[in-house]
């Protein structure tokens, strides 16, 4: 078995995130959230370590799957650091720690491209942006 580089803290917060990850998951997919993808930022910001980007049809919609992730959260013992945007419910982001919720109209964000930002570099987003072409 090869030794952890992780530090003992590291590993407790890597540890934490997987069910935290899956709570969240469970939250957009019981609220029917379309287009759902994660991805790590680990190694590229220190604010988080996995950034979950879901749309929403409505803005009714959209505070309805914040507020969904919100509970599911609290169900497993994470009170959530903040929630940003709910009064206008076109952009919802739901900051748990280690992972970072953003629940978006598709045209808000496809205006802000999260996606292509967060992972500029990356090879498997370079492989599927050249597939996509």
């Amino acid at each position: 078995m090869r030794p952890s580089l992780l530090s003992p803290i590291a590993q407790r917060k890597t540890a934490n995130a997987t069910p935290l990850r899956q709570h969240v998951i469970d939250a957009l997919e019981e609220l029917k959230a379309k287009d759902i993808r994660e991805i790590d930022v680990r190694g590229k910001t220190s604010i988080a370590d996995l950034l979950v980007i879901a749309s929403g049809t409505s803005a009714r919609h959209v505070k309805s799957i914040a507020d969904e992730v919100v509970k599911f959260a609290k169900k497993a013992g994470v009170m959530p650091l903040g929630v940003e945007g709910e009064r206008e419910a076109e952009w919802v982001l739901v900051d748990l720690g280690d992972i970072i919720v953003h629940v978006m109209l598709p045209r808000i964000r496809e205006f802000y491209g999260l996606e292509r930002l967060w992972t500029v570099g990356d090879r498997d987003a370079d492989n599927e942006a050249l597939s996509a072409v």
